[in-house]
């Protein structure tokens, strides 16, 4: 009995681990994943560059909060302007709300004038799940060396009103200014706002 216990305790512990969610300062999970395009992307082929992943699901008010006033998508160009690859991932289940076709994916791309470099299709949720995101939107920052440096909220006004924006302070821009200048990131973390992603 006591055997059993241990080894099930132990199977916990390895469940658990495998699942925790990534360590900021540490390598960012690697993953690799189709997108809308019909390509993959492997982070490691980003070696060298700064990254960001955006979670995302069009039918989530905190996501039409930030694309519906252009901060998404002017956040988008200011980090594409600097050479950052910015990968939006939309790991909503088929069935669940959020969840795109390829073409579904990129005509909401098209209609918000969105700019990622791709978007990913994470229907099985692994790569989301890898990277413990829990909201929409979810952020992440990996610099040129591969280490997650920021992880968490667009910025520090966790609501659904676009009327927010302007006296929000923009955790992923701020992050992206740090890793630029070549500086720690002053915010690493921060709680996370919006709905749940759809596994």
């Amino acid at each position: 009995m006591k055997r059993t216990l241990a080894v099930l305790a132990a199977v916990a512990m390895l469940t658990a681990s495998a699942l925790a969610a990534p360590v900021i300062g540490q390598p960012a999970p690697a993953f690799t994943g189709v997108t809308a395009d019909g390509g993959t992307v492997d982070l490691a082929a980003y070696a060298g560059k700064t990254v960001v992943l955006e979670w995302t699901n069009n039918g989530c008010p905190y996501v039409k909060k930030h694309y519906g006033a252009g901060n998404m998508q002017q956040t988008q160009a200011a980090a594409a302007a600097d050479g950052v690859v910015w990968l939006t991932i939309i790991s909503s289940a088929e069935g669940k709300q959020g969840y795109a076709t390829p073409d579904e994916a990129k005509a909401i791309a098209a209609a918000a004038k969105a700019a990622p470099a791709a978007i990913v299709l994470d229907a099985s949720g692994e790569i989301g799940r890898a990277y413990d995101a829990r909201t929409t939107p979810h952020m992440f920052v990996i610099d040129g060396a591969g280490t997650l440096v920021y992880a968490g909220a667009i910025d520090d006004k966790p609501t659904a009103d676009a009327a927010d924006i302007p006296g929000a302070t923009n955790y992923v821009l701020a992050a992206l200014e740090d890793v630029k200048n070549g500086r720690p990131v002053a915010t690493p973390e921060s709680e996370p706002y919006g709905c749940s992603v759809k596994y």
